[in-house]
């Protein structure tokens, strides 16, 4: 079943460009220290290595340039709230692709700009700029993890406005994919949604609670991490008995 149409939150594109190339920045500032060895690591994606994770990685946002250097669409296909749910394209192997050179490059063409509201061309379909935009910070941000968790000590900080609308733009897809007001779902200091169907929460307390940090979130909500593991670890509470939301997780790959 489809998600069910939502009100879509507002996001400020200039902002939100802005988060884009801040959390582009850290990654690139990390890819340069990156040893032969460290390249060659496997990361919790397949078969996919570090050097193909950082190709990626300078590819989800020279996305945008390319975008921009096309013919607008016609027409939008595709929502910011349909978005989550849309099936994500196979990545581009680049095997023998040098790193610095890429990621030079890619810099040079981030900093295309065009009116947000200008439809582009996307592997996911024709969306608004601004949107596609958001999506990035999400594409960013979840594979900014992948990165960390790959090579130990890298450490490659989070801009705050680029994690804040990868959390709420996750976030809003949970109340999309599970419209109600049932479950009430708090990632401080980001993003609080309601969803599930049943009894509405309007006052005091809520009945059913389910909390998070901003990254366990973005793992759970891509598949990253389990709901169990996550519960375990002590960075996820649910408390009522409609709280488990995991049958409803992951909500992208």
């Amino acid at each position: 079943m489809p998600p069910a149409k939502k009100r879509t939150r507002s996001y400020d594109p200039a902002r939100t460009r802005a988060a884009v190339l801040a959390q582009f920045a850290h990654v690139r500032d990390a890819v340069r220290t990156l040893t032969p060895e460290q390249s060659a690591r496997p990361t919790r994606l397949g078969d996919r290595t570090v050097h193909e994770l950082a190709v990626h990685l300078a590819l989800t946002v020279d996305a945008v340039a390319r975008a921009v250097a096309e013919p607008a669409p016609p027409a939008a296909e595709l929502t910011l709230l349909e978005w989550p749910f849309a099936p994500a394209p196979d990545w581009e192997r680049a095997a023998g692709q040098d790193l610095s050179t890429l990621y030079e490059e890619v810099a040079a063409r981030a900093e295309a700009a065009a009116p947000p509201a200008r439809l582009v061309s996307t592997s996911y379909g024709a969306m608004s700029l601004g949107d596609f935009l958001v999506t990035r910070t999400v594409e960013l941000c979840v594979h900014t993890d992948d990165l960390n968790a790959a090579v130990p000590g890298l450490s490659v900080p989070y801009d705050r406005q680029a994690l804040a609308a990868c959390t709420r733009l996750l976030a809003d897809a949970l109340a999309a994919k599970a419209p109600g007001g049932s479950v009430e779902v708090r990632i401080p200091p980001y993003a609080v949604v309601q969803c599930v169907a049943g009894p509405k929460h309007t006052r005091g307390t809520p009945p059913n609670v389910v909390e998070t940090d901003p990254l366990t979130w973005l793992r759970l909500a891509t598949g990253r991490e389990s709901w169990s593991e996550a519960r375990d670890a002590g960075a996820l509470a649910a408390s009522g008995e409609r709280a488990d939301v995991s049958a409803l997780l992951p909500l992208r790959g």
